[in-house]
């Protein structure tokens, strides 16, 4: 079996780099510098007539940690509702309590709404106080992927706990391996882990088509967008990869 490959898409243009360079999912994003929060309704749409691969749009109302209010948390039910009625095939969410164990109660109201979409818990994993039980809650609750990066800054340096992850799964829910993944070093990370499924951001600047720039302002106003030839370096080297 070969690993699956997830790309997020930070712009339309990413969409469709992603989806010609051989990615197998889409995960939607807005605000990169952020980490990515829930895109807007108009990009949702677009995206998804834009694409016929796998589309996940985010469910983060906003960046910093993962611990929402009621009015927030009103708000992803929504979204939810959203991707569901633009048929989207899966959302991206995480909720946490304030002492790091997943809010099951909230997250259980989410899936709910999200009924006949596949659901991947994001890197609000990686803020976890206990990885084997959360791990469990979430195979429990019917998530399909976790998306982690061993609980530290990128995959690479949390990749003892990766395959521990993996083991433990025993093949009831994909741990998704992300952060820093590159055609550089998956091979590596995909022997140290054996994950079945990898997150890469592939992430590159373009600068803006604009001829005139008012200097006062002081500012560069590149896009972030994706790297094609990276998307399909990464697709090559998981297609060598057997687990």
């Amino acid at each position: 079996m070969k690993p699956e490959l997830e790309v997020i898409a930070f712009d339309l243009l990413s969409c469709t780099i992603a989806q010609e360079n051989g990615a197998d999912r889409i995960e939607l994003c807005a605000n990169p510098l952020e980490g990515g929060t829930t895109p807007s309704l108009g990009m949702i749409e677009r995206a998804r007539k834009l694409v016929s691969i796998q589309l996940f749009p985010i469910i983060r109302p906003r960046g910093g940690d993962f611990l929402y209010t009621e009015e927030e948390f009103k708000s992803m039910i929504r979204d939810i509702q959203a991707c569901k009625e633009l048929g989207c095939d899966g959302v991206v969410v995480g909720m946490l309590n304030s002492n790091g164990s997943i809010d099951q109660k909230r997250t259980t109201d989410l899936i709910q709404y999200a009924e006949g979409m596949q659901l991947t818990f994001h890197r609000a994993f990686d803020r976890v106080q206990n990885p084997a039980e959360s791990l469990q809650q979430l195979i429990d609750m019917g998530f399909h992927r976790i998306l982690t990066s061993g609980l530290h800054p990128t995959a690479v340096e949390g990749a003892a706990i990766l395959a521990d992850l993996v083991n433990r799964s025993a093949g009831r829910i994909k741990i998704m391996a992300g952060s820093g993944v590159k055609s550089e070093n998956i091979l590596a990370l995909a022997a140290q882990t054996q994950a079945p499924a990898y997150h890469a951001s592939a992430r590159k600047s373009i600068s803006s088509s604009m001829h005139y720039r008012n200097e006062w302002m002081r500012e560069n106003l590149e896009q972030i967008t994706i790297d094609a030839e990276e998307v399909s370096a990464l697709r090559k080297k998981i297609d060598s990869i057997h687990i």
